[in-house]
């Protein structure tokens, strides 16, 4: 045996290395662009348009998360919205604790929305968020925690295909309502807005914005080689098997359970991170983000882009959600939708592994990519 044939396949690979330059590149010309050129500019990046790049990063994030379960180990989750909506909540909580005497009422411990519904004290859940550590925390622990508690029921239960998205989709309804009343404490149906700063720093000035980008390209470029490693290493090819054979795995004397259960609780992580970062960056966090459109909107992204690829996951969020901003912004708003649903359809049928899981096919029929590196691990089945 030569020494070609017992090398393991590399981390990052081309096109993972091709994407974290690009990561990088983005992260240093857009503030370069935007501090550096004058305003009349052709090459002027103006902040609003900052902003919504970082938004784009951030979903760019959450579907990676959504990819490294549903393209890896076949759970097709319509509910992930419910963690990105959590761990944007957990830093609405901590922005909102930061405004202080500065709100319309003046209270400097409860926020207007408790003011104006006649609360007299501070939920006891809203302790400790005027700290950034352990906001920072609760990003985490949020939808880990829910995640946790609704895998091992839903796993140790072996639910597995159409039965496990739906009940997704109703944990993540169900949150829906419960957010949008008024006594949850949450802000209700207006849920959480008017920011001030964040970490002391003025949430509106351009500086703030900038850092919050960045900031936006390190997370995806950290949770992308996280995941990259996830699923090149044993415990990756064992969430394959599961994916691919769950009854096989679980008859060689693998917990499939424990595995699929430490998978959905990184993704969960994964898609509160993201959700932090989104909630300052917009300006607002409200009930409608547990939408289960969203989450099925979500699955979209990952279609178009590549599921099992991870890079194609990132590539469909950014290509679609681009898509939105430009035809909800003129006379085609109102038909978005419809497009939407003609958009995943015509992948379905077209272009079944996405436009990155196409691209790899083409490559390996005209040559064989070095030691595996670029190729998923294996071609993931159609969702049943």
């Amino acid at each position: 045996m030569s020494m070609s044939d017992t090398r393991q396949p590399a981390l990052l690979g081309p096109s993972g290395m091709i994407f974290l330059a690009i990561l990088v590149a983005a992260a240093v010309l857009v503030p370069a662009l935007n501090l550096m050129t004058p305003p009349d500019s052709a090459l002027h990046v103006p902040t609003y348009v900052v902003s919504l790049l970082g938004k784009y990063l951030c979903y760019a994030l959450l579907a990676l998360s959504v990819d490294l379960i549903w393209g890896y180990v076949g759970i097709l989750s319509l509910g992930h919205g419910a963690f990105f909506a959590l761990g944007g909540y957990a830093m609405g909580m901590y922005l909102m604790r930061q405004i202080g005497t500065r709100g319309v009422y003046g209270d400097p411990i409860l926020p207007d929305f408790m003011v104006f519904l006649n609360w007299k004290e501070l939920p006891w859940f809203w302790y400790g968020f005027d700290m950034f550590p352990f906001a920072a925390l609760m990003v985490l622990l949020a939808p880990g925690i829910l995640a946790l508690v609704f895998g091992w029921f839903a796993f140790r239960s072996r639910v597995t295909g159409v039965y496990l998205s739906i009940i997704t989709q109703a944990m993540t309804f169900a949150l829906l309502l419960a957010f949008f009343r008024n006594d949850m404490g949450f802000g209700g149906n207006n849920g959480l807005t008017d920011f001030k700063d964040i970490l002391g720093f003025n949430i509106q000035s351009d500086g703030t914005r900038l850092v919050l980008f960045v900031l936006s390209a390190l997370a995806l470029g950290l949770g992308y080689v996280l995941c990259r490693f996830l699923v090149r290493s044993h415990f990756g090819k064992v969430l394959i098997a599961i994916r691919d054979a769950e009854t096989r795995v679980r008859f060689t004397g693998y917990r499939a359970e424990n595995y699929k259960l430490v998978a959905f609780v990184v993704s969960a992580m994964l898609a509160g991170i993201a959700g932090a970062l989104y909630v300052p960056q917009v300006g607002i966090i409200n009930p409608s983000e547990f939408s289960p459109a969203n989450s099925i909107e979500i699955i979209v992204w990952v279609a178009v882009g590549g599921r099992g690829t991870l890079v194609g996951a990132a590539l469909g969020a950014v290509l679609v959600n681009y898509a939105k901003t430009y035809f909800t912004s003129g006379m085609l708003a109102p038909y978005w939708l419809f497009m939407l649903g003609g958009l995943f359809v015509a992948v379905t049928l077209f272009l079944p592994k996405g436009i990155v899981g196409t691209f790899y096919e083409w490559r390996e029929k005209r040559r064989p990519p070095p030691d595996g590196a670029d190729a998923p691990l294996a071609s993931p089945k159609p969702a049943e």
